[in-house]
């Protein structure tokens, strides 16, 4: 993923060939890819993608019978499910704000504290976690076996290869890999209709590569670096470095979300502690809590009122159009 870096000036209004080119170079590392990416020991089928949809939509999943993947990860609410914290099993309240899965395609590393190394290992993390959705692992294929229209599926998306917990997983994160989000007036105006967006927006873009210091960690056409960062939120959770002590910048890092539909994904942060775009833009302002652990990129920032109205025009610009999102017919 490319970062460029540069200055206010090469963006402003006085331009000369070599801004163009600088502006235009900047524009394009915004550009949206043409396809999604799948790995070669898990590629697309229109087979697997259902199969997959449908588990994603299906309660029986879980231990109790009572929450699906969709229950947390709703497509009403960006892939989310609007809470400040997720609920699992008996809802109990749990520790983190429940990430979205859009345009997961394109990571590497999954969760806040990046513990699972694919897409496929996300895809059964909470469904086997006690304290989400509370299933056996090892009892589920048996489950999944005994209903008639899902052997079907999986030999039809998985020939040969059975129920097993490793199809579930390959299953669902083929159907999460495809939850991609739509292109959005940025990407007209990233891609050349000038009128695409305000030019609130369009100065937003300046501030978000520039003073603002937004395009440090929210890089790249998802605006994520897929790193992990300490951001200077006073709660206690040491996040990455959990996972991986020896990793520099790991005490209290979190992943960078994507800002992609970014306006309907309230709250905000790992804690779900912001709840809404006027906090975020505020905490950031403040640069956060002033500690060891808090990533060199953050710091106090000196930002106007307008400037703080045109970023958020910029981020309103990142929402697709509004959609309605079919859910499959489940197997009885």
């Amino acid at each position: 993923m490319v970062i460029l870096a540069f200055s206010p000036v090469l963006l402003s209004a006085a331009e000369n060939p070599r801004q163009k080119t600088d502006s235009t170079q900047l524009k394009q590392s915004y550009k949206r890819p043409q396809s999604i990416p799948f790995p070669a020991d898990n590629s697309y089928s229109p087979e697997a993608e259902i199969l997959g949809r449908t588990l994603f939509f299906d309660s029986r999943l879980s231990g109790s019978g009572s929450l699906a993947c969709a229950s947390c990860h709703n497509p009403s609410f960006g892939w989310e499910d609007g809470l400040a914290l997720g609920h699992g099993e008996g809802m109990r309240q749990l520790g983190r704000h429940t990430p979205s899965i859009l345009n997961a395609a394109w990571g590497d590393l999954y969760f806040w504290d990046g513990r699972a190394a694919s897409l496929e290992a996300q895809a059964l993390g909470p469904i086997g976690n006690p304290a989400e959705m509370n299933q056996s692992l090892s009892q589920l294929p048996e489950k999944l076996s005994k209903i008639a229209d899902y052997r079907k599926m999986f030999q039809s998306a998985y020939p040969g290869e059975g129920i097993t917990a490793s199809t579930i997983g390959k299953a669902i994160s083929v159907f999460e890999r495809t939850v991609a989000s739509l292109p959005t007036p940025f990407d007209a105006w990233i891609n050349g209709d000038e009128s695409a967006i305000s030019e609130a927006a369009k100065h937003g873009f300046i501030l978000f590569n520039s003073e603002a210091g937004c395009s440090a960690c929210h890089s790249g056409w998802r605006m994520t670096d897929n790193r992990f960062h300490d951001i200077g939120l006073p709660d206690e959770d040491r996040g990455r470095v959990l996972i991986a002590p020896a990793e520099p910048n790991a005490e209290r890092g979190f992943k960078t979300p994507t800002l992609r539909n970014v306006a309907r994904r309230a709250p905000y942060m790992h804690d779900g502690s912001l709840s809404d775009l006027t906090t975020v833009m505020a905490h950031y302002i403040s640069g956060g809590m002033d500690r060891p652990s808090r990533d060199n990129k953050i710091h106090a920032l000196n930002l106007s009122q307008k400037d703080i109205e045109d970023l958020k025009a910029l981020l309103a610009s990142l929402s697709e159009p509004d959609q309605s999102f079919p859910t499959p017919m489940l197997p009885q």
